[in-house]
């Protein structure tokens, strides 16, 4: 049954897989599946790491604000599109 399931979400887009791992972790209000998404497209620095972003008050739609802009709201991934494929991958095969 995973293998199916790998194979079905393999085959999608990765915007398509995006969505789709969004709108679960939003409906979870899952803030640490995106925190751990943003470490993958973004060189921490004292300023994320000390920032509202790591705050309790931070809230899923700041996030995903973040994300957008941390992607120039295009959701090009370039070298680390395989690992974000495979974080939405595996957050959609276990959370779904």
């Amino acid at each position: 049954m995973n293998d199916t399931r790998l194979a079905e979400f393999d085959a999608l887009s990765t915007e398509e897989l995006r969505e789709r791992a969004f709108a679960l972790a939003r409906k979870r209000r899952d803030v640490k599946f995106f925190w751990d998404l943003f470490s993958h497209v973004t060189t921490s620095n004292g300023e994320t790491q000390d920032g509202w972003l790591g705050s309790l008050d931070a809230t899923i739609d700041d996030v995903v604000a973040l994300w957008r802009e941390a992607t120039d709201d295009d959701h090009e991934y370039g070298e680390s599109e395989p690992l974000i494929r495979a974080a939405f991958i595996d957050y959609l095969m276990s959370h779904s």
